[in-house]
């Protein structure tokens, strides 16, 4: 299926759509999601105001965001997926750097620094105000789901920012040094490490929150955005429940490709699958989805650039669509969201038809294909 032609006009706005993301490229194809429904009215008439659950319409856009590289730091909370998410939808992101608040200073950071400290992970002030709040509600009682929800209301954001868990979450990574925090392998140690392995400690006693349960069930669409398979959407899926919830949903689910022409766009994806034994290409994240999670995704968008990889890609039984899929600026962020979203409207179309197939009098009863 090319993406030429794969989006047309506006985007239908008969249906609730939500995003499983992580990392800046989930929070780059999230904006685009934010920006392609702009246009499109709340579902029932609903105000879109994400904390107005008492409207019998729901929000558009829902984001669900990886909580897994969470953790403290001098005596905070900071959730760097979640917030790189909500800066991004609302404007403030830092393009250059992909995480933090444009134009934000580091005052505070400078002066840890006067005192001794090595602080090797940047928090610049404006985003610090994030992390204080974030800590004190917390610690107040309220839930991750509360406190995301009132960030994104609180700077404008028309869509439903959610965690996968409000329960804590560690991604640990195993390397020949032993095991390391995320951070600390992402960040401090700049990902030098060969991984050789990844879990997610605290994973056992971690819940669904009913908020993000019943959107993933509403939705008419779920997309997987590119985000490191390994680190940021494993989590989300690692979740009890989480699955069960999107194979429930009777929406297509469609993943986005991390990688193009054998590389990351950014983050350490490609290290990552090379390291742990997969081919380091859009074939080898499908292949790898394909065989953890069967059944789960019914579409796959690709590169371009690797359009010779769509007829491999098509052989483990996923519908694929080929389109540009690097996200240079922020218009070809909301044109890789309508194509993505219109290749998932038309597996939906595909799924109907089959049904309908199926129902005739007569007909054979193959399986949907959702």
């Amino acid at each position: 299926m090319s993406g030429a032609n794969a989006a047309q006009g506006k985007t239908a706005t008969n249906q609730e759509i939500v995003a499983l993301a992580g990392g800046v490229g989930g929070a780059r194809l999230a904006h685009g999601l934010y920006l392609a429904l702009a246009d499109a009215p709340a579902v029932g008439g609903a105000t879109n105001d994400p904390t107005d659950q008492q409207t019998d319409g729901q929000l558009r856009l829902t984001v669900i965001s990886n909580t897994a590289d969470d953790f403290d730091l001098y005596g905070l909370r900071i959730c760097p997926d979640a917030d790189t998410v909500l800066y991004t939808l609302a404007g403030l992101a830092n393009e250059a750097t992909g995480w933090g608040i444009t134009g934000d200073t580091f005052t505070t950071l400078d002066q840890f620094a006067r005192l001794g400290e090595d602080a090797w992970f940047w928090l610049g002030d404006r985003d610090l105000a994030t992390h204080i709040l974030r800590t004190q509600r917390l610690r107040a009682g309220a839930s991750l789901t509360e406190v995301m929800r009132g960030f994104g209301q609180a700077l404008g954001v028309r869509a439903d920012l959610l965690p996968m868990s409000d329960d804590p979450v560690a991604t640990r990574i195993q390397t020949v040094d032993g095991e390391l925090a995320f951070q600390e392998y992402f960040v401090r140690r700049q990902q030098a490490d060969a991984v050789l392995g990844v879990r997610f400690a605290g994973i056992e006693q971690a819940r669904l929150p009913a908020a993000t349960r019943a959107a993933i069930l509403r939705a008419g669409a779920i997309i997987f955005c590119p985000s490191n398979p390994f680190v940021s959407v494993a989590p989300i899926l690692a979740v009890a429940g989480m699955q069960t919830a999107l194979r429930a949903a009777a929406a297509p689910v469609v993943a986005v490709s991390p990688i193009v022409g054998g590389q990351a766009l950014k983050g350490p994806a490609a290290a990552m699958l090379a390291s742990l034994g997969h081919e380091v290409s859009a074939y080898g994240v499908a292949a790898l989805y394909v065989a953890r999670y069967p059944g789960l995704i019914h579409g796959f968008v690709l590169d371009q650039a690797d359009e010779a990889l769509a007829p491999r890609i098509a052989a483990l039984g996923l519908r694929t669509l080929v389109t540009g899929a690097i996200m240079r600026d922020t218009a070809a962020r909301e044109r890789l969201a309508r194509e993505t979203l219109a290749f998932a409207q038309s597996l939906q179309a595909q799924a109907a038809a089959t049904k309908v197939g199926a129902e005739a009098p007569g007909a054979e009863r193959p399986g949907s294909p959702l």
